[in-house]
């Protein structure tokens, strides 16, 4: 009987086993590591182009047929702007009123040809009425007072001249008989006394004549003084009578030159102030042009500075002959006149863009004007680069401008494409990414 040992038994059979199955030996790199490594690397890859080689710009997708695209090109840059005239008679005579009232009759409409001295207006001043009636009768009692005076100087040298004449009699008379006394009294004829009397009568009526002929003396200075004063007083009497007419006179309005009434602004019954405006007339033998311009410019614009519009298919040349140096909201006004001459056909009123030279032209790089420049104050720009799809953020410098260009120092190349649009809409992106 045979017994077998569990042990060897189990060894034996699985060394039997073994000779039939060999082991096989597993390979390192199998496609599962392979796959780990891979992406591993793609990853740090990914992270170290991230941190030192992608580009960490801010970037905006933008539609491209939304834009503007300019091109920086090389040229000549004439510095001028745009502004508007209007066209004005040479001269415009404004109708004042001199003195007030109101209107009791308009007589020429607006839009009417006048002539010189043609009546427009009656106004009425029942005040003015009033004061030039009492001018006047102040004046005609000054007269009478001054024929008064004269009446009393004649009366006074009648009555002078009839008191000396009375006197001298009486002298005559007193002198007869003083020296018939004194002969009398140096025969010791009569006495002493009668001697003495009479010489006393004829000192007396002497002396009474030397008064007289001061008095008279002084009264004829007296009177022609007073009538010198009330002469003098009659003069200026008469001339505010004479003003006071005028004055009257002015209540009925005229056209101070012939001409064109472009306006007349007032109707029957309105009242009107002293000086009040009340219309113009134009003068229609020549036309200027009244030009506001922008106070920026007005350290720049002189009399002679040149200007040009156009006006039925021609270019007219424009030369500025006076500046109104005072602002109103923002803009002073000029006058400009046609130095060869007005257009023919060209009217009142009508308004016309000028070309306003400020310089001569000059070559310089020019950048088209745009709506970017009201969001970056010109001093950057989105700049398109060789492929066309992309627009990056250039810092760059301008320099004048005119209605058409900007002129450019720094910052861009003749060639350049730049997006002149308005960049209200891109915040503070640095690259725009055309689509």
């Amino acid at each position: 009987m045979e017994v077998k040992n569990p042990i060897i038994g189990q060894t034996n059979n699985a060394q039997g086993q073994g000779s039939m199955d060999r082991v096989r030996k597993k390979k390192f790199w199998n496609t599962q590591r392979i796959a780990i490594f891979a992406g591993g690397g793609a990853l740090i890859a990914f992270i170290v182009y991230q941190l030192f080689f992608s580009d960490k710009r801010s970037k905006l997708n933008v539609e491209a047929e939304k834009l503007t695209v300019s091109a920086v090109s090389t040229g000549s840059f004439d510095e001028f702007i745009v502004v508007t005239g209007v066209v004005q008679p040479l001269k415009i005579i404004r109708l004042d009123a001199i003195v007030g009232g109101y209107v009791r009759e308009k007589i020429v409409e607006g839009g009417s040809m006048v002539s010189q001295g043609q009546v427009l207006l009656k106004l009425e001043n029942q005040n003015l009425k009033l004061n030039f009636l009492q001018s006047e009768t102040e004046a005609s009692r000054l007269v009478n007072d001054l024929q008064n005076t004269r009446q009393q100087l004649k009366v006074a040298r009648f009555n002078i001249r009839r008191t000396l004449n009375e006197l001298e009699f009486k002298i005559d008379q007193a002198k007869d008989t003083y020296e018939r006394n004194q002969k009398l009294y140096k025969d010791k004829v009569i006495p002493e006394s009668d001697f003495l009397k009479s010489k006393r009568d004829y000192e007396l009526l002497v002396k009474q004549k030397e008064i007289e002929t001061e008095s008279q003396t002084y009264q004829e200075e007296n009177a022609k003084m007073q009538i010198a004063q009330l002469e003098g007083t009659l003069l200026r009497t008469q001339r505010n009578v004479d003003l006071w007419r005028q004055t009257l006179d002015n209540l009925v309005v005229k056209a101070p030159v012939g001409g064109l009434l472009s306006s007349i602004d007032v109707e029957v019954g309105s009242n009107i102030s002293q000086g009040q405006n009340i219309g113009q007339i134009d003068d229609l033998n020549g036309f200027k042009m009244r030009v506001a311009i922008d106070e920026h410019y007005v350290s720049r614009i002189f009399v002679g500075l040149g200007g040009s519009f156009e006006f039925n298919g021609k270019d007219h040349p424009l030369t500025i002959t006076r500046i109104y140096p005072e602002v109103k909201n923002g803009r002073f006004e000029v006058d400009m006149s046609f130095p060869k001459g007005t257009p023919e056909g060209i009217k009142r009123g009508q308004s016309t863009p000028i070309r306003l030279e400020l310089g001569k032209a000059e070559k310089a790089l020019l950048l088209p004007v745009g709506g970017f420049f009201s969001d970056t104050g010109g001093n950057w720009v989105y700049v398109l680069d060789n492929s066309g799809k992309r627009a990056i953020k250039r810092n760059i410098t301008l320099g004048r401008k005119n209605p058409e260009y900007y002129e450019v120092l720094e910052g861009l190349q003749a060639g350049e494409k730049v997006i002149t649009s308005s960049y209200a809409n891109f915040g503070d992106k640095e690259v725009l990414e055309l689509k």
